[in-house]
């Protein structure tokens, strides 16, 4: 191993992340920068604004394009403004830019779900907790698709900015319910004792691909700053959220494609869940796989699912 006095004489320059401007964002920015700090390395961090940014009166489903959280960031990194992207791995497009590489991925947070409910909104009679009817915040077509599969009652509507703002919004009662990746509210630290918490199974409820992952995104020319990073690698997270995102780059998808994979790995046998619809108000699909191919189960989960499409339409 190198000592810390080798690691400084390795880099000589100041190691600049590229982030968003949320809470969020910036959390996971300062928790990269705290692990590269602790390896002795001068970091600083570098605040862009992305397209998601910046354009908040529209759901995701109907803005041009993919990454929208990851293109502004992605194209500082390659035109050499920054040397390191923090992404939630689950808005990273499939495939990397032509230059750019995953060079770690971080420890996973519980890939749960969080529905937050306004008290006078809650039925603990009633699949997910809230009322019959109840008007339900979310702009993800993943998070729609599940909801509606198992409460047609509900109203969607749509709800944007970052999680701090989303919460607040429930708390004005724009809304009686709204649904956000359990992750982001953890590691927040946001008390939310003033409304009913109801936290979903990722296995019953599926997650986004590498949901409560971070990509940590490189140069692919930075041979230097790879092999520091890999100090951070989390390979057994890789392997998993490898056959999540395999299976929506199989279906040449998006964040706002309406699929949802979780994997875990147990006795060397990955279990493979998968929920998917052509649209966020159309049939939903749900399989579950098991085996020890990771890239043979990706594809086979890609085919199971279409079969069930072909045999709902």
């Amino acid at each position: 191993m190198r000592t810390l006095e080798n690691q400084k004489t390795l880099s000589n320059r100041t190691i600049v992340i590229g982030s968003r401007g949320s809470d969020l964002a910036l959390w996971q920015a300062h928790f990269v920068q705290d692990q590269l700090t602790a390896l002795g390395y001068d970091v600083r961090i570098e605040i862009i604004k992305t397209q998601g940014d910046k354009i908040q009166h529209l759901s995701f489903d109907k803005m041009e394009g993919k990454g929208f959280f990851t293109k502004e960031i992605e194209a500082a990194l390659l035109e050499k403004h920054i040397d390191l992207a923090i992404h939630s791995h689950k808005d990273l497009e499939t495939t990397s830019p032509d230059g750019l590489k995953v060079a770690a991925v971080s420890y996973r947070e519980d890939p749960s779900e969080l529905l937050l409910v306004n008290p006078d909104a809650v039925d603990a009679n009633q699949i997910f907790e809230f009322k019959k009817n109840a008007v339900v915040g979310t702009s993800s077509a993943r998070r729609k698709v599940q909801l509606l599969h198992k409460r047609s009652d509900i109203e969607l509507k749509d709800i944007r900015g970052n999680v701090p703002t989303r919460i607040q919004k429930l708390r004005d009662g724009q809304f009686d319910a709204i649904m956000l990746a359990y992750a982001g509210v953890k590691r927040l630290e946001i008390d939310l004792s003033d409304f009913h918490s109801v936290k979903l199974n990722p296995n019953e409820f599926i997650p986004a691909p590498a949901q409560g992952v971070l990509a940590l995104q490189i140069r692919e020319e930075d041979t230097e700053l790879a092999a520091v990073l890999d100090q951070l690698n989390h390979p057994e997270v890789a392997e998993t959220t490898h056959i999540e995102r395999e299976i929506l780059r199989q279906f040449n998808g998006g964040c706002q494609l309406p699929l949802g994979s979780y994997v875990v790995k147990e006795n060397n046998e990955f279990i493979v869940k998968a929920a998917m619809a052509e649209s966020w108000d159309g049939p939903m699909a749900l399989h579950e796989l098991r085996g020890s191919n990771a890239n043979q189960l990706a594809t086979d989960m890609v085919s199971e699912l279409k079969k069930k499409h072909a045999t709902k339409s």
